[in-house]
């Protein structure tokens, strides 16, 4: 067995151990969120956090877990009798990105269903982590139907389920901890208010630090039962006062005043629901136990909102987490003194750990917009435009559904149709490979027939390989949006990048929200340029987007060739993952010999290839000449203007994308 990291051993990262302990007297509280680049020890803390756990007493043989003083009356296991027991270290579970809702859940032992004919019921992971720690890396890449079973279990304490005649329900209480880095993507904001805490988490910048990280980790990698000796004490210690906590937790009294202030808090921060306030009291009262003390202060109530609030009050998911701290010293201020709260405790460490560090995603350039020069709205043409500062976007808007028209294969998303391995079942087939879905029925019909000529006689069917059958199912993909931005002088001139900006925004929302990646190319003056590479993170591409300048000619070929070639690659890293490719431009092509012509050339490419493509026509003005229109046809997709993005018209953008393609 691999000897852990010590938890005492990590360097820094004072909110990250604070948050993880503070779960591990009071799981109540509800689980950790840790955002942070990679390579700053969140699996190494988390990991480590098991072996700080008291040992769990679990009824013998009992797959979930029972705790033997109290064990739970509708147990699939049970019923077990009260009393006697033996103990076990409490377990650290972790899920895959990977898994399917029968590893999380559970599901009929098919085995035992086809071969004895009885129903048995094989545990999941949600049974195994029950009372335990339950850890997954990387949530934000975990599949949103897994996420939502996930929540829910730990918000209600238990796991149902009901499935191919199956109906169990077990107890699973567990400390829930996710990280994450948010370079690949963020969680939805409804999923990120299920988490009771969050912490931001960075590399230090401090040398010695970072000299004192490398010396224990080589240390560590060099012998690790050796190092983690050396620590033992220390460790043992924090064991012991988590044991005190968890003692100490219901003496805890959460005063009038202090309640008062959890509310106000919530309330100045505008954050929704009540769900907030809850997990701020349970924080509060879990930071004083820590603490050693049986009233909470103002200053647990202030850590607590530090943990508890800064990803509760997004409101955009471009906009970083973070919290006022003026603005909460303010109010709690206002609202102190009504409860005759002490002096806090020097000593007592439930008032440390500090604000965990803001996200440093996109905050824009900070300045106003800019303003086109005098005189510069009079050039008809690009040509001779200079290069503009970057202007902001206008506010972004609910855009219709841009789908990729046909059935693809590809990753778990909410866009366009699929055969993926979760949704609505449609048939069956026999399986290619490894089977991974059992359809259940179909399978006892093909067996049905055979089973006089196989010699059954007991009450299991003789199954063979032949007869089983994978379950068709249909459900949603994610594709690759890929952005095809002209930020040429011809879009600058007549002052529409701020409303071509906003419209992007608009459409990296709802490609944020239906788990897209997503691409962004631009072109202007003699070039294009793959401004961010095809990525996960939706609030990178936003970013690159509020600081690109616009001016020069158009080169509309070049733009088109750089995406093309964008997507030749990633087709070699993502073959199964589809594409649409939205063109934002007037349609103008400028520099260079011949450049319609080879605009037109470099459009057929994608139209040669079946790729799904749409053009946003930023064309305006009284005299219009419909380049735009043009080019949509060359790359057989569709266009439509900046007004219809909001317009019940894009309904019909697939049907119009097929329509081109049956003619």
């Amino acid at each position: 067995m691999t000897t852990p990291f010590p938890f005492t051993a990590v360097v820094g990262q004072d909110d990250l151990r604070l948050a993880l302990l503070l779960n591990a007297v009071s799981p109540a509280v509800g689980g950790v969120l840790v955002r942070g680049e990679k390579g700053t020890a969140k699996s190494t803390a988390v990991r480590a956090l098991s072996a700080l756990l008291p040992a769990v007493a679990v009824v013998p043989g009992c797959r979930f877990s029972c705790d033997p003083a109290s064990p739970d009356p509708e147990c699939p296991d049970g019923p077990h009798e009260a009393g006697g027991g033996t103990e076990r270290p409490a377990r650290m579970v972790e899920l895959p990105v990977g898994a399917s809702e029968d590893r999380l859940v559970g599901a009929l032992d098919i085995e035992r269903a086809l071969a004895e004919g009885v129903k048995a019921f094989e545990p999941g992971l949600l049974a195994d982590a029950h009372r335990g720690i339950l850890y997954v890396d990387e949530v934000n890449l975990l599949h949103d139907h897994l996420v939502d079973l996930l929540l829910d279990a730990a918000a209600m304490g238990a796991s149902y389920v009901e499935r191919e005649g199956v109906s169990v329900r077990h107890a699973a209480k567990f400390l829930l901890v996710g990280t994450m880095n948010p370079e690949e993507g963020e969680l939805r904001p409804q999923l990120l208010d299920r988490f009771g805490l969050t912490v931001e988490v960075a590399a230090s910048r401090e040398p010695d630090q970072r000299v004192e990280v490398v010396r224990r980790r080589l240390a560590y990698d060099d012998d690790p039962a050796a190092f983690a000796a050396r620590w033992a004490q220390e460790e043992a210690a924090v064991r012991q006062r988590i044991v005190a906590a968890r003692e100490l937790l219901p003496q805890v009294r959460l005063g009038d005043g202090a309640l008062r202030q959890i509310a106000a808090t919530c309330a100045a921060f505008e954050v929704d629901g009540m769900r907030a306030d809850i997990v701020m009291a349970r924080t509060a009262t879990a930071l004083a136990a820590w603490a050693g003390r049986t009233d909470v202060l103002a200053e647990d109530v202030r850590q607590a909102a530090l943990l508890a609030l800064p990803h509760r009050r997004r409101r955009n998911p471009f906009d970083a987490p973070g919290l006022d701290e003026d603005k909460l010293d303010e109010t709690l201020e206002q609202y102190s003194g009504d409860d005759g709260d002490d002096e806090p405790d020097p000593d007592g460490p439930g008032g440390g750990g500090g604000q965990p560090a803001p996200d440093s995603g996109p905050q824009g350039d900070g300045g106003e917009a800019a303003r086109p020069e005098a005189g510069e709205g009079g050039q008809p043409q690009a040509s001779g435009a200079g290069e503009q500062s970057a202007v902001r976007a206008t506010e972004p808007f609910r855009t219709k559904v841009l789908s990729v028209p046909g059935i693809g294969e590809g990753a778990a998303g909410r866009r366009s149709r699929a055969r993926t391995e979760h949704g609505r079942t449609t048939g069956a087939r026999r399986p290619q490979g490894t089977l991974t879905k059992l359809h259940l029925a179909a399978t006892v019909q093909a067996a049905a027939p055979y089973q006089r000529a196989r010699g059954r006689s007991g009450p299991g069917l003789v199954i063979r390989r032949d007869d089983l059958r994978q379950a068709s199912r249909e459900g949603r993909e994610g594709n690759l949006v890929l952005f095809v931005v002209d930020a040429s002088g011809s879009m600058a001139a007549r002052q529409r990048m701020s409303a071509v900006k906003g419209a992007v925004v608009s459409l990296l929302l709802d490609a944020y929200q239906r788990r897209d990646k997503v691409g962004l190319v631009t072109f202007r003056g003699s070039a294009a340029e793959v401004a961010l590479p095809p990525t996960s993170s939706v609030d990178a591409a936003a970013a690159r987007l509020e600081s690109l300048p616009t001016g020069g000619r158009t080169p509309l070929a070049a733009g088109l060739l750089k995406a093309h070639e964008v997507l030749r690659v990633e087709r070699l890293r993502d073959p199964a993952r589809r594409a649409l490719v939205v063109v934002v431009t007037d349609g103008r092509a400028t520099g260079g010999p011949e450049p319609v012509l080879l605009a037109s050339r470099a459009a057929g490419l994608f139209a040669a290839e079946g790729v799904a493509s749409v053009v946003v026509d930023c064309e305006s003005g009284p005299v219009r000449l419909g380049l735009a229109g043009r080019l949509a046809a060359d790359l057989g997709g569709t266009a439509v203007t900046l007004d219809e993005l909001r317009a019940d018209s894009i309904a019909g953008l697939v049907k119009g994308i097929q329509g081109r393609r049956a003619a």
